[in-house]
């Protein structure tokens, strides 16, 4: 995946140019916008996955008697949510590149 990098944060491969758009040949931009059709693709089920661990961890938050613990999974849930932004970002904000490629 040469035109793009993995988030750790995000658990996603994002666009990473190292070159202007345009001098990109149309081929290779045709190869780079159908990878990020199919990263852009995945991205409500990975969202679902983290909405998951939020729930579990909201989950323990409720039982959870230890003040110190519960600062810690406050913080936990407050990351994935964080995360769960920046990735509707991503796919929002790129929605127009689909829209280019089947329009």
């Amino acid at each position: 995946m040469r035109h793009f990098r993995f988030s750790e944060r995000l658990g996603i491969y994002c666009p990473n140019l190292e070159v202007e758009w345009e001098k990109i040949h149309p081929h290779e931009q045709e190869a780079i916008l159908m990878q990020w059709e199919m990263i852009r693709g995945s991205i409500p089920d990975h969202i679902a996955k983290i909405e998951d661990q939020i729930n579990a961890k909201q989950n323990e938050l409720n039982n959870e008697e230890d003040f110190s613990r519960s600062c810690r999974l406050n913080a936990e849930i407050s990351e994935h949510a964080s995360v769960i932004n920046d990735l509707w970002l991503w796919f929002r904000l790129h929605q127009n590149v689909s829209e280019r490629m089947h329009g």
